[in-house]
This record gives structure tokens, C-alpha cells and sequence, in this order.
């Protein structure tokens, strides 16, 4: 199975061997244990409701070059009944950042 994994600005910031995606939105949703804490963080005040996932929490990454990129990626920390198989996994700002399959 194919490791994917997350770059910003070629800084590593997620990879896993797997992830969720959502068709409807084609976004994948990466398992929390895969996320670089030190570089993302779950700090952000940005909110936005889906009406089928619920509400979602921003993180912000900080970077090594000490530039901070705000709402990076988002989560559904507790998501409606339909979206409970992406609770607490991460996804990504496609326009942000770049996807590796490897």
C-alpha cells in the first residue's frame, strides 16, 4: 500500500499508509497519529458548519522559518452520525499544499 504524504513548503506534515477520502468533496482525511505536531496546531478561532459533517476546527502550522500559515487544514472533532468515520482525522487545503503517493 502506498504511503501519502503532506508538504508544506517541503516541510513534512503529514503521511500515512491510508487515509479517508470524501468522494462528494475529494478530500482526504488523514488519521491523527499521522499529523506533525510540531509543526501544526490546533489554535486557529476559524469555524466553518458543513450541514452534513458538522463543525470543524482549523489548524494553523507554524513553520521552521518562523512563518505562520493560517488554517492549513481542518478537522471534525466530533462530526454529525453521517461523517463519524472522519472524527478527529485531518484534511488539507489542496491550494496549500502538496500530496505525495509514494
Amino acid at each position: 500500500m502506498p504511503t501519502i504524504s503532506v508538504t508544506l513548503n517541503t516541510v513534512p506534515i503529514a503521511s500515512a499508509d491510508s487515509s479517508k477520502v470524501v468522494s462528494v468533496e475529494g478530500n482526504h482525511y488523514f488519521p491523527p497519529d499521522s499529523i506533525n505536531t510540531d509543526i501544526l496546531k490546533l489554535e486557529s478561532d476559524t469555524q466553518t458548519v458543513c450541514g452534513w459533517k458538522g463543525t470543524a476546527a482549523y489548524y494553523n502550522a507554524h513553520m521552521p522559518t518562523g512563518v505562520l500559515v493560517k488554517d492549513v487544514a481542518w478537522v471534525y472533532p466530533t462530526p454529525k452520525e453521517k461523517a463519524a468515520n472522519i472524527k478527529q482525522h485531518v484534511a488539507f487545503y489542496k491550494n496549500l499544499v502538496e500530496f505525495k503517493e509514494e
